[in-house]
């Protein structure tokens, strides 16, 4: 694997701290005498007091160095670069697809993406406190470090609170969203597999021979990274698998990363095909979270990496795993399962969708009582089943809505600002058909289209027809009340 893809060539240069804080502290003065000339004394405080502390802590690091060289492109930084760039492509095409206004979402992804990238971060900080040493390795997100499902959590808080100051409704951009969390899994988790992270159990000896090649990490050359001597599955494997140190790769185990990386591109071509037939917003989003919690769940269940976390409460595997399963069945029955129209079809699906949990009991059932493993949920598979359930309770509860009012399930909800404007060009047009004579309907409905100019389209023509005719009163004749009465009706599709 290829923990690092290449390293920018620079020459090794080592830097005196001391002198870079007294530099930057003398920018500071500057600026706050600048300041202070053009009168902005709060700015002038600032950079003062911004001053003042480069300056004590050049004091602090004067006798330290920091040697600049060879700068490494890590693989996971480059995938994870990649995906917020292809993010953004997918997400800006279907918000102006939707109707949405694309500035604003643009800025919103932004704001998305910075929360995601903190909520991931943050989750896996918590998740993995003993591995810090520093305060500083905290923000080090170049070799991983991210949970996927603390970067949805935070890409949502941060969609949720920019979309509610700009007064714009949270579900028409969710739905355009999610798509882009699906190819940032699929690209993303290259980036892990190539690292060596997020790797899976061992593989079993009648595992066909590509597949333990692909699940095969190396014991990295002393120096690749700064800190670490092998891939993370090489290093757990000594510890805990009694691997021998001397050994050039770890244990074959499953490729989890590519795993997931296939459901992420599957997840991609589900969302875009129910946009076909969406019923109503925030469905697509619903959709995502509800499927991705299965696949992430059942994962789970291969993964084998200590940097997971897990949650309470601890009971046998035959009864804590299947239990799950169990969960998503009942879920899908009371939600997903609805859009199955026919009635003996979906009760089938809803049957179905039990066989799962019953045979991974049967599964690790232990012969005798006792002896099963005790384990808990991972973070991961309990945040799984807590949004899976709650994406089903309201897919249920929207599709309903979306049966009993169809004409509004499907309305974006905007702000309305244009149809105002809209408003007073229909004013105009009743002050002109006031001061036309009272033969123009017949020259509305049987002239050619030139003598009209370009005043409006041909709904609006309808619709000035029709206020003409009931302005004119006793003047219209009976067929052109009758032309007026055949003409449709467009002041109510907007």
């Amino acid at each position: 694997m290829h923990p690092i893809l290449f390293r920018v060539p620079l020459p090794v240069w080592t830097v005196p701290l001391l002198w870079v804080f007294l530099i930057a502290a003398g920018i500071a003065f500057a600026g706050a005498i600048g300041l202070l000339i053009g009168k902005n004394k709060p700015g002038a405080a600032a950079a003062g007091v911004a001053g003042v502390v480069l300056a004590v802590l050049a004091s602090q690091f004067k006798e330290q160095t920091y040697t600049l060289g060879p700068i490494p492109i890590y693989s996971y930084g480059v995938m994870l670069g990649l995906s917020l760039v292809v993010g953004w492509y997918l997400t800006l095409g279907l918000a102006e697809r939707d109707g949405l206004p694309k500035e604003t979402m643009a800025n919103c992804y932004v704001v998305t993406a910075l929360a995601a990238v903190l909520g991931s971060r943050v989750l896996y900080i918590l998740t993995n406190l003993d591995e810090f040493d520093s305060f500083g390795a905290m923000f080090d997100i170049r070799r991983g470090g991210l949970v996927a499902y603390g970067g949805f959590l935070g890409g949502f808080l941060g969609s949720y609170l920019f979309l509610r100051s700009h007064r714009l409704p949270l579900l028409p951009w969710a739905d355009v969203a999610v798509p882009s969390l699906a190819s940032g899994l699929m690209i993303t988790r290259i980036g892990c597999y190539l690292f060596g992270c997020d790797f899976g159990r061992p593989l079993g000896e009648t595992a066909p021979a590509w597949l333990k090649k692909l699940g095969t990490f190396p014991h990295w050359a002393d120096g690749t990274l700064d800190h670490g001597s092998g891939s993370p599955a090489w290093v757990q494997h000594v510890k805990e698998r009694g691997l021998d140190p001397a050994s050039e790769a770890s244990l074959a185990v499953h490729p989890t990363q590519i795993y997931e990386s296939l459901v992420g591109a599957g997840l991609l071509a589900l969302l875009l095909l129910a946009r076909r037939r969406q019923r109503f917003r925030g469905e697509i989003f619903l959709l995502f979270t509800f499927s991705y919690g299965v696949c992430r769940y059942l994962l789970e269940l291969l993964r084998d990496d200590a940097e997971r976390g897990s949650i309470p409460p601890t009971l046998p595997e035959h009864v804590l795993l299947p239990a799950g399963l169990l969960v998503f069945a009942v879920a899908y029955a009371i939600g997903f399962s609805r859009v199955i129209r026919n009635d003996v079809a979906r009760k089938v699906t809803q049957a179905l969708a039990f066989v799962p949990a019953v045979a991974l009991y049967l599964a690790l059932k232990p012969e005798t009582f006792g002896a099963s493993t005790a384990l808990q949920y991972s973070t991961s598979q309990a945040v799984a089943l807590a949004t899976g359930l709650a994406a089903s309770i309201a897919f249920a509860i929207y599709y309903k809505a979306a049966l009993d009012h169809p004409e509004q399930a499907m309305a974006l909800n905007l702000p309305q600002s244009q149809p105002a404007a809209d408003d007073e060009g229909d004013d105009e047009d009743e002050d002109e058909d006031e001061d036309d004579a009272p033969g123009d309907g017949d020259d509305e409905e049987g002239a050619p289209s030139e003598k009209r100019g370009a005043k409006a389209k041909a709904g609006d023509e309808a619709s000035r027809g029709k206020r003409g005719s009931a302005k004119d009163g006793g003047r219209a004749t009976a067929r052109e009340r009758g032309a007026a009465a055949e003409a449709p009706d467009t002041t109510g599709e907007a």
